[in-house]
C-alpha cells in the first residue's frame, strides 16, 4: 500500500522499518521537529527522522497540521492509508479524512484501558498481569476509535517500563504489517464503554520513594519509572536512582538494608534492588554498584 508514516520517538522506529521491509511504499515520513539536546543545545533530529533519512525517505516535521497549507502538503502525497504510532500531534479532521482507509494508529495498550500519553509506565505501576497492542482506526476522540487487531502479552514479573517498551514495540510491528495485509477483512469493533482508564502523563513528583508503602507499591514504581525519569531516594544525602529490583522476603524498618545484596525493608515486606545509579555515576547493577558502594545491613535509605 502507498501510506504515509507519522512517528517520532525509537518505539516508532521499528515499526517504520517493518513497513519499509514488508514492501509498503512509505510515501512520506512525519515526525516531530528537531529539538536542542545535549550540552551544546545542538538541534537534535527523532529517532525516527534519522532512521527515515537513512531509509532515502521524504520527512516533513511541521510544527502543526491545523493549516491549510499543511494540509494540503498531507494530501499531496495521495496515501491510501496513514500509519500513526506515538507521533506527538494531534491529527485535525481534514489529515483523519485524506487517507482512503483514514488513520490506523498503534497503541501500546489493551484499550480501552490505558488511553493517553503514558499506556507502558501506568500497566506496570498498576501491577496489570498483561498489556500489549491495539491497532486503532483513528477518529477526533483520545484513543477512542474502533479496533481492528489486539494482541496481548504478559507483564513479567521483574519487567521494567524500558524492557516491556521494547517488546511492544517489535509487537506493534509485527502487528500494523498483518493488519494491512489483511485490511479489507478485518472488522472494525467498537471500545466497550466499560474499563476506561487514562494514562496520564508521568511527572517527575511520583518518583519519590516512599519506604513506609508496601513492597509491592514500591517495586512496581521502581519498574514503571526505568529508565526515565527514575524512582529514587537518598543515601546519606546523595540521590540515589533504583532502576530495577524484584520482591524479597523479610522485615524491618521502612528503607533499611536488611540483608545483602541491598534487601531492603518496606512498610510491608521487602525488595531486592538489582540495578542502582548513585547521582553523577553510570547506573550499575547492584554487584557492581556495591563494590564501589558498600550497603551494610542497618544502612537506611531515605
Amino acid at each position: 500500500m502507498r501510506l504515509v508514516f507519522m512517528g517520532s520517538p525509537e518505539f516508532s522506529v521499528p515499526v517504520l522499518n517493518a513497513l519499509v521491509e514488508a514492501g509498503h511504499e512509505v510515501a512520506a515520513v512525519y515526525c516531530q521537529p528537531p529539538r536542542p539536546a545535549g550540552r551544546g543545545k545542538k538541534e537534535r533530529p527523532t529517532a525516527v527522522h534519522a532512521r527515515a533519512l537513512e531509509l532515502g525517505l521524504e520527512v516533513r516535521h511541521p510544527v502543526s497540521l491545523k493549516t491549510e497549507e499543511a494540509q494540503q502538503e498531507f494530501a499531496s502525497f495521495t496515501p491510501d492509508v496513514a500509519v500513526v504510532v506515538a507521533y506527538g500531534l494531534i491529527l485535525p479532521q481534514a489529515i483523519l479524512d485524506t487517507p482512503s482507509y483514514g488513520c490506523l494508529n498503534i497503541h501500546a495498550s489493551l484499550l480501552p484501558r490505558w488511553r493517553g500519553a503514558a499506556p507502558i509506565h501506568r500497566a506496570i505501576m498498576a501491577g496489570d498481569a498483561e498489556t500489549g497492542v491495539c491497532i486503532m482506526q483513528m477518529d477526533a476522540g483520545l484513543d477512542t476509535g474502533a479496533v481492528l487487531l489486539r494482541e496481548a502479552t504478559p507483564i513479567g514479573a521483574e519487567e521494567t517500563t524500558a524492557e516491556l517498551h521494547d517488546r511492544l514495540s517489535a509487537l506493534g510491528a509485527e502487528t500494523i504489517v498483518n493488519a494491512l495485509e489483511n485490511l479489507h477483512s478485518l472488522e472494525a469493533t467498537p471500545q466497550p464503554d466499560t474499563g476506561i482508564t487514562y494514562a496520564e502523563k508521568i511527572s517527575k513528583d511520583e518518583a519519590r520513594i516512599d519506604w513506609s508503602q508496601h513492597a509491592e507499591t514500591i517495586d512496581r514504581q521502581i519498574r514503571s519509572l526505568s529508565p526515565f525519569p527514575g524512582a529514587w531516594c537518598e543515601l546519606g544525602g546523595v540521590r540515589l536512582k533504583l532502576l530495577a529490583s524484584r520482591l524479597s522476603n523479610g522485615s524491618g524498618a521502612a528503607g533499611e538494608i536488611i540483608h545483602t545484596p541491598a534487601h531492603v525493608a518496606c512498610g510491608t515486606g521487602a525488595i531486592e534492588l538489582l540495578r542502582l545509579q548513585k547521582a553523577g555515576s553510570q547506573a550499575q547493577d547492584v554487584n557492581e554498584f556495591l563494590r564501589g558502594t558498600p550497603l551494610p545491613t542497618g544502612t537506611r535509605l531515605t
